[in-house]
């Protein structure tokens, strides 16, 4: 697992695709310089590399001055996060720089309690389709307690708090939703520059099969 060094604090890239839109944020470690949000969904491949070439431009900066990445790892839908992944451990290689990676359930559990949108332990749910979330629970300074899993929001029915798209989607299951809904990557930024959260390796928080799997060979005929 990664640790943040003193380097970090010059020019940290960070960018989310575990949500349907793409979320791109340039840090100098102590301040978001630029973030910026894809106008569309579901369009990652599409969308995620002109964001980044944008916000550094929008900086005055060239890939070459990046000095650190980071990654939301999900969890999230197979298609989406590969290509924020992919392009992390690419970017990370090609620089010689360091890629760290974040759940994006912290980065949302990060974000409510900065901005005082809970104030005592609360549950993150986001959308994991097929009628379920992507689901964790956190104590009231932001810290993991549980999870994350994927689950029917029947099954994980709560009062508490629920930060995240989860409970837009299922207001019967959650009712007291709160702010925000997707991950940003300002926040992630923060979490990865201010150590506000578990540093990981850049390999995705799937928590399910992909949808679309490679067929395995056909048995052999007795």
């Amino acid at each position: 697992m990664p640790a943040a060094d003193a380097s970090l604090g010059r020019v940290l890239l960070a960018f989310d695709t575990s949500s349907p839109t793409v979320t791109v944020a340039v840090s100098d470690g102590a301040d978001v310089l630029v973030e910026l949000t894809s106008a569309e969904t579901l369009r990652h491949g599409e969308q995620l590399t002109p964001l980044i070439d944008r916000a550094l431009r929008q900086v005055g900066i060239t890939p070459r001055d990046l000095t650190a990445i980071a990654v939301g790892v999900g969890p999230g839908p197979f298609t989406g996060l590969r290509v924020g992944l992919v392009s992390a451990r690419t970017m990370a290689h090609v620089l010689e720089i360091p890629v760290y990676g974040v759940c994006s359930l912290d980065v949302l559990a990060v974000e409510a309690v900065d901005t005082g949108s809970v104030s005592g332990p609360f549950v993150v749910a986001s959308d994991a389709r097929r009628r379920e979330v992507y689901l964790a629970t956190y104590d009231e300074a932001g810290l993991r307690v549980s999870g994350p899993d994927v689950l029917r929001p029947a099954d994980v029915a709560t009062d508490q708090p629920v930060v995240g798209e989860g409970a837009a989607l299922y207001p019967d299951s959650f009712p007291d939703g709160r702010p925000p809904l997707r991950p940003g990557a300002g926040w992630l930024a923060r979490c990865v520059a201010e150590e506000r959260a578990e540093l990981r390796d850049p390999d995705p928080l799937y928590l399910r099969r992909p949808d679309a799997e490679i067929p395995r060979a056909p048995k052999p005929v007795s």
